[in-house]
């Protein structure tokens, strides 16, 4: 609700990066701020990136003057370059001011002198660079986490359907050259590279 005092709105922004992760600890922050349901954004999407829905929304709802609250600098987003970037558009081009409760000293409501804008420039970068390295890590810890769960032979993916039970006869006479690879697929009801694969998958798992 824009203040007819001021003339200033206070805007609330969460983000979360999956559907399933729960919000309610940034949404309880900003309604202790008394921001109203309705100046309260939110998107279910990685931080990667500023390509989101509501964000947008928001940005284009802003006016100068409006202050910008969210919960930690990692809401805003987890790439380096596009924090500092978005925070510029924000603060520069738009001159709306944004507090971020996990760290008071990003409140451009304050220190606006030199020396202020140079210690929250600092800290910005840090949490900047903070924020991007999570990413990276969460990003490394996940393909570790595969590559530990395929060589303990977990499978991802769709599961492979069962093998018709004219496999095994039109295996053994591809096998024996007595049929050609295309004549054992369309037996099986598949697709040529579709029986070489399960064809290998048969012989190296020595189900024969």
């Amino acid at each position: 609700m824009r203040k007819e005092a001021d003339n200033i709105a206070i805007y609330g922004y969460i983000r979360v990066s999956t559907k399933e992760q729960n919000e309610d600890r940034q949404l309880t922050a900003l309604h202790e701020l008394k921001i109203p349901e309705k100046n309260i954004f939110m998107d279910k999407q990685s931080g990667k990136d500023f390509e989101r829905p509501q964000y947008k929304r928001l940005v284009r709802r802003m006016k100068k003057g409006d202050l910008l609250c969210i919960k930690s600098i990692d809401r805003l987003g987890r790439n380096y370059g596009e924090i500092l970037e978005q925070w510029r558009v924000l603060t520069k081009e738009k001159s709306i001011d944004v507090m971020v409760l996990d760290m008071p000293l990003l409140d451009t409501r304050r220190g606006k002198d030199l020396m202020g804008t140079f210690l929250s420039d600092i800290v910005l970068q840090i949490l900047s660079f903070v924020a991007e390295n999570e990413r990276v890590n969460i990003r490394q810890r996940q393909a570790e986490g595969i590559a530990a769960a395929k060589a303990r032979g977990v499978r991802f993916g769709r599961p492979s359907r069962p093998l018709p039970e004219n496999f095994h006869n039109a295996y053994q006479r591809w096998k024996a050259k007595k049929i050609t690879g295309t004549a054992a697929a369309k037996e099986c009801g598949m697709a040529l590279s579709t029986f070489r694969y399960r064809a290998a998958v048969y012989e190296n798992a020595k189900l024969l």
